[in-house]
């Protein structure tokens, strides 16, 4: 029988800033995953290939300055870093009422910078997912979110021929695909 805590799942939407109109995706995944593995969620639901570092942010307010990260971000943390392979979502998410909000950096260069709600719980097995989307995600290593708009408006040549930025496909996502990279 499986324990009340791999029934429970959470459903989690993902937007991304900078961009109009929106970028988002839905999903929902178990509740007993680390942060490692709802990054990966992430990376496979907005499209990207998670090939550069990232970080969730959180805290009072418009101070979010508590960092759940990979080893090696604390040193850069103004407030508490927590090591994203030993905090589950369950753990996180506590008894606190949703939905609750946070921010999911990707690429530091780039700064991608998503907007994370996790918007209430629901029972559930298995794997992440896909509940609904709209719009492309930005192709890796476009430059960021000015650069991605410049592109829309026309200002500045697409680099990626065949890309069409306003279709979205929920069935190309695959999360199995994306295997969790090692991190040292």
């Amino acid at each position: 029988m499986a324990k009340k805590s791999d029934l429970e799942r959470v459903v989690v939407k993902v937007f991304t800033y900078g961009i109009q109109p929106k970028i988002w995706r839905q999903f929902s995944i178990s509740t007993s995953v680390n942060f490692l593995q709802l990054s990966d969620a992430i990376q496979a639901a907005m499209g990207w290939e998670n090939k550069h570092p990232h970080e969730f942010r959180h805290g009072k307010g418009k101070r979010l300055v508590d960092v759940i990260g990979p080893v090696g971000l604390e040193d850069q943390t103004l407030g508490e870093f927590q090591d994203e392979l030993k905090l589950t979502v369950a753990d996180y998410l506590g008894r606190k009422r949703l939905p609750l909000r946070m921010l999911y950096r990707y690429d530091f260069a780039d700064e991608w910078i998503h907007e994370i709600v996790f918007e209430k719980r629901v029972e559930g097995e298995g794997g992440p997912q896909m509940i609904a989307g709209e719009r492309a995600c930005p192709p890796e290593d476009f430059g960021g979110a000015f650069q991605f708009m410049q592109a829309l408006a026309g200002e500045i040549e697409w680099a990626n021929p065949g890309y069409e930025p306003e279709k979205f496909d929920i069935s190309s996502v695959d999360f199995e695909k994306k295997v969790t990279k090692k991190r040292k």
